[in-house]
This record gives structure tokens, sequence and C-alpha cells, in this order.
């Protein structure tokens, strides 16, 4: 991955993200409840380096701690998404005809909801909080992946390698994790980074909306929200949390493609060549014969 251009450029901005986020643990250039009325919108300053919102509060500070906020939504979106991706695939690609059927008439009619109304029925009984936000995009996700992934694991369910596997006594689980999940990583690589950059723009459009990230909790969509209504006056607030998403979603998307191609051997040619090291005997042994 680091010998493509995309690829490291995905890895150094994720790398830079993880880094700040564990930072943002110990240590902010401003306390987070800090405010200063006296210096509200204010620009970039020795004190303040972007600037504060209309609380007074430091931007950069709000900023560093919405990182670990994101990146946590960022990562559990993918594993409960790709959980339940898989969970549908299984149940896509069963031996049993009818339950094939099944399974991909309720996918197709749920993938058509909009992950929006998914955040506001669940906001209902949860209230707004990140636990919405990861529950919303995982649901939505998860049956955007099984729907794109079912052709490439039926293809590999109906081969002669699985049939063989099933005919040995391998059960369901087993073929699924042994042999369909390896030909269909690939997607899956790309599949889960999109969810993840698509779960930063969702963070940031449902807080907007008021069924995200609660009130008080850091986080780059609460910056947004904060600050996207007076854009026309104070650009620069809206600046640094629209150019960190845009920077953080770029990386995401860029770093499943990367790690597609490295793992593909049609795509990466160094995998091809690749193979088992030559074993020397040593003469006057039996091995030798």
């Amino acid at each position: 991955m680091w010998s493509r251009g995309t690829g490291r450029y995905a890895l150094v901005m994720l790398g830079a993200w993880l880094i700040v986020a564990l930072v943002s643990l110990f240590w902010t250039p401003q306390p987070l409840l800090a405010t200063d009325g006296y210096h509200v919108w204010d620009t970039p300053s020795a004190s303040h380096w972007l600037g504060t919102d209309g609380t007074g509060a430091d931007v950069l500070s709000w900023l560093m701690a919405g990182s670990r906020t994101n990146l946590a939504i960022a990562a559990l979106t993918v594993v409960c998404s790709g959980a339940l991706g898989l969970l549908l695939v299984g149940l896509m690609v069963s031996r049993s005809h009818a339950l094939a059927s099944v399974s991909v008439a309720v996918v197709d009619a749920l993938i058509s909801i909009p992950t929006v109304l998914i955040a506001l029925l669940l906001a209902v009984p949860f209230g707004a909080s990140a636990a919405v936000v990861v529950g919303a995009c995982s649901i939505a996700y998860g049956l955007n992946l099984a729907r794109v992934a079912r052709p490439a694991a039926l293809l590999a369910a109906r081969s002669q390698y699985v049939e063989s596997a099933r005919s040995n006594g391998m059960g369901g689980f087993g073929v699924l994790v042994r042999h369909i999940v390896p030909n269909i990583t690939p997607v899956l690589a790309v599949q889960l980074s999109m969810s993840a950059g698509t779960s930063v723009l969702a963070e940031a459009g449902l807080t907007y909306l008021g069924v995200g990230v609660g009130a008080g909790v850091p986080s780059w969509g609460h910056s947004l929200a904060t600050s996207v209504k007076l854009i026309n006056v104070f650009p620069l607030t809206v600046l640094w949390p629209g150019l960190v998403v845009t920077l953080a979603v770029v990386a995401l998307n860029l770093f499943g493609d990367a790690l597609r191609d490295a793992a593909d051997p049609v795509a990466n040619p160094a995998l091809r060549t690749a193979g088992p090291r030559p074993t020397h005997w040593r003469k006057g042994t039996s091995d030798d014969r």
C-alpha cells in the first residue's frame, strides 16, 4: 500500500487522525469548557490557532476532541455493518432456496429506507447520541454491503471446492468463513472503507438535524452545526471542520481502494510472482533420495 500514492496518502492521514485522537485524551490547546465572551467568532491568533466559535470556545480544541468521537463512530460502524452484511450474505447464498429468496426480498425492501429515517426512528426511544448514528449507519450500510457482495458470494458458493467442502461435512458457517469471505475480501475492503467514510458524513448531517451526537459532546459534526448558520459572516469557522471531514473521508475511501489493489493478485503483480522459498537439502542425507 505504501508504494502507491493513494495508499501513502491514506495511511498518513489515518495515522495522523489516530495520533491526534490519542493526544486529545491528554492535551488540547484550550480546555473544552473554557469560553471567552470578549473573543466570539475570533480569527486565528496565537492564543486560538484556528479561531473561536459563537461561544468563544477554541475551535482547534473541539476539533481535536471531536476526532476521537468520529474515529469511534467510524470504527464501530465498520464492525457492526460488516457483521450484519456478512450475516445477510450467508442467508442470501444459503442452500435453502426459500431462505435465500426471502433474504434477498427483505434486503431489497429495507435497502430503500434512507439512513436519516432510520436515525429518526432510533432517536425516538434512545434520544440523540453517537449510538444512534452508529446504529443507523450500521443498518443502512450493512444492507448495502450484502446487496453488493451477493453476486461474488453466490459465485463462490456455487464453486466446486465449496461443494466438496460441504460434501465432507463442513457446515454453512464454516463455508462462509473459510471459503466465501476470502473470495469477497476485495468487495468487503471497498464497501467497509466507504461505510467508514460515509459514517463521518452521516454524523455531521444527523448532528445538524438534532438526532446525531448529543449537545456538549465534541465531534466534527457538532463543530459544523454550531457555525454553519453564520457561514456568510464567519466562513473560517465553518472551513476548518469541513476541511477536516473532507480529508478524513477521502483518506478512508482511498484506503479501501489501496487495500483492495494490494491484496488482489490481478492488480498487484508482486502477489503473482510470490511463491514458496526453495529448500536447500544437505548432501549425503536420506532426504536427497
